[in-house]
């Protein structure tokens, strides 16, 4: 297969810093022309979260998951100096004040772009996190559907 100016990001992290990281590089490549995938798996399925009353899980384990991993971009910590949650409040205050996007706007931002984002079913599955738990606008699919997109893509990344 040729290569073809396409990004395709695996979003592992579930942590703030991170996850800007890969939405400030993705829609950075995105607004350049590039087309580019974002394949969300294990903790940053989290990043895709709905804010609000969530369907949850079924199980024990599920709702372990449930409490343990973060309610959505705007409860993700930083991989740093989290300080209990005050680092990432810290930095999500210090981002506004600067006038830089949040995750959420970044979210948004990446579906106006058409950047592709993929949520990993395997990961879902184990977590137990039900596709009405998720944003809008996401696709769903297994490992076998990003390593398809990445076999084509200029640049492969693991955030």
């Amino acid at each position: 297969m040729s290569e073809q100016e396409k990004l395709s990001i695996i979003v592992f992290s579930g942590e703030l810093d991170k996850a800007l990281a890969t939405m400030n590089i993705a829609t950075g490549a995105a607004a350049s022309g590039m087309e580019v995938t974002l394949f969300f798996t294990f903790w940053g399925v989290s990043m895709l979260k709905k804010k609000g009353p969530k369907k949850g899980a079924s199980t024990i384990l599920g709702k372990m998951f449930d409490k343990m991993l973060p309610g959505g971009p705007d409860k993700l910590p930083l991989s740093n100096l989290n300080m209990g949650g005050m680092g990432s409040k810290m930095m999500r205050k210090q981002m506004k004040s600067k006038k830089v996007q949040s995750l959420p706007e970044f979210l948004e931002l990446a579906q106006e772009l058409d950047i592709k984002m993929v949520a990993c079913t395997m990961s879902m599955d184990v977590m137990e996190i039900p596709k009405e738990d998720l944003i809008d606008g996401i696709e769903y699919g297994g490992v076998a559907a990003f390593l398809n997109e990445a076999s084509e893509s200029k640049f492969s990344l693991f955030i």
